[in-house]
């Protein structure tokens, strides 16, 4: 019986394994390039590679990137990246409906690798997932992103100086590139990044600390977005 649970594991690790292939891939250039914006913004090799173990958020990284680089405090930097990634308690719970009965350390440990992607292939799998397809799947994702990121940072540090001091603008590119899709596609993107946008730079004139000012800016513009929204959604209702 003990031999039958264990290659039934086994297969469900290989199964979550080979569905994380393909993320480990589409992680590589994105982590070899938070590596190199992490040796642009000041980060050492160790610091770089023990954000991405300990963090694991995409987003939130590049994100932790910009703020560090405008001085911003440790709390201030904590308190966006949890508004950023808020999302995962609604995507643990819905996942957790789907999961089969585990222990409870296991479905902790593993709740740890859930990001957008490898909650998008566990969503979508057909039947149940048990923690050990869980590791497998996210043993992948997990180990491309850390060691690409290492790899980033020291392909980051053999450039010249001068093109490492010009990769700091490369992260307001990419933050752009996030945002561009997300405006063709809702119309409450726009006044979201606008309002934003507009607040922020309200904040700053009144000499609110640089870190302080992003978050006011995106909680204040978040539920003032969201109120009216709603309130248009029950007019036409």
């Amino acid at each position: 019986m003990e031999t039958i649970l264990a290659t039934s594991k086994l297969t469900a690790f290989r199964q979550g394994a080979q569905a994380g292939i393909s993320i480990a891939i589409g992680y590589m250039p994105i982590a070899l390039t938070f590596g190199l914006l992490a040796k642009a913004t000041g980060l050492t090799f160790l610091e770089t590679v023990m954000m991405s173990m300990i963090v694991f958020a995409g987003a939130s990284q590049y994100i932790a990137l910009n703020l560090l680089s405008l001085g911003t405090g440790t709390f201030e930097i904590v308190l966006t990246t949890f508004v950023l990634n808020i999302r995962h308690f609604l995507m643990s719970a819905s996942l957790n409906e789907k999961a089969e009965s585990d222990e409870l350390w296991k479905k902790a440990l593993y709740a740890f690798g859930i990001t957008d992607e490898t909650f998008s292939v566990a969503a979508t799998k057909e039947g149940n997932v048990n923690a050990a397809y869980m590791f497998g799947l996210i043993a992948l994702s997990y180990g491309s992103w850390v060691v690409n990121s290492g790899i980033g940072h020291l392909i980051g540090a053999s450039l010249p100086q001068s093109l490492q001091t010009s990769m700091s603008v490369a992260l307001y590119a990419m933050f752009i590139g996030l945002l561009v899709p997300s405006l063709k596609k809702q119309r409450k993107t726009i006044w979201l990044a606008g309002l934003a946008a507009i607040i922020n730079s309200v904040l700053l004139f009144f000499h609110m600390p640089k870190g302080w000012a992003i978050v006011v800016a995106t909680l204040v513009s978040a539920v003032l977005v969201q109120y009216v929204v709603n309130e248009r959604e029950r007019e036409d209702a």
